[in-house]
């Protein structure tokens, strides 16, 4: 009797387990609203705004203030089972030339100026911010690099890691900002070869559009020369068929 019941639990657990994966959301849903459809900055009256001290990237000139909000997290209290409120003041963390963390939004001020600019108005995660400085050295073009969510892809209500991620390029002091992966497209990696003043990326597209990113689908290549006044999006097949 002991080991039949022991069976049925596994039985429960394991279906349970199965349910839930079930029940997880694609990275992308196609139905609905259109998800391609940016909108300007809306202030969400529940979350506390915040910045974070100011960096300045190492051999520049621009102080760049993290925006975003206020985490709360629930802890277990040590009095009991009860879970209690424990707040984050803490948005980004940076390691000389990469800013990381999860930002509503950048402000950029020149150190001799008390003017702040933002680098966009646009809803947005920003989770990535990495300063090329061997490209700044050999072209003295200071250039950004970012990981971004911009769209609501799997239509939860809200831009976050559960979107997809994509490949945003601008100057030092946020302007030129531009999208360089396509829409839809999850972005894998990115490098830069020095040699060629070129920046490397891979993106996942979802050819058959079953919300998920899988063996089934098509890895895209792509390039920009980072030492042209135009950043100009070539393809390419490093396969070469």
């Amino acid at each position: 009797m002991k080991n039949l019941k022991g069976a049925i639990a596994v039985l429960v657990l394991m279906s349970l387990y199965s349910c839930k994966k079930e029940e997880e959301q694609p990275k992308v849903i196609y139905e609905a609203k259109k998800i391609a459809v940016r909108e300007p900055q809306k202030i969400d009256s529940t979350q506390i705004k915040i910045a974070d001290l100011p960096i300045v990237m190492e051999g520049t000139n621009y102080l760049i203030h993290p925006i975003g909000d206020v985490r709360v997290y629930d802890v277990p209290s040590k009095y009991g089972s009860t879970k209690v409120n424990q707040v984050s003041y803490a948005i980004s963390n940076y390691n000389r030339y990469e800013l990381t963390g999860y930002f509503q939004n950048l402000m950029f001020q020149h150190i001799d100026s008390t003017a702040l600019r933002p680098l966009t108005d646009q809803v947005m995660q920003i989770q990535t911010v990495t300063y090329l400085n061997t490209i700044a050295e050999k072209t003295k073009k200071k250039i950004l690099v970012y990981s971004i969510a911009d769209l609501d892809t799997n239509q939860d209500g809200k831009i976050d890691s559960n979107d997809i991620k994509s490949l945003y390029i601008s100057m030092i002091d946020g302007t030129g900002f531009t999208k360089l992966s396509e829409d839809l497209h999850e972005l894998l990696d990115w490098s830069v070869i020095e040699s060629q003043n070129r920046l490397y990326f891979r993106t996942i597209e979802d050819i058959n559009k079953n919300g998920a990113f899988d063996k089934n689908d098509a890895i895209d290549y792509f390039y920009v020369d980072l030492s042209k006044g135009q950043w100009t999006i070539q393809a390419y097949n490093p396969m070469g068929n």
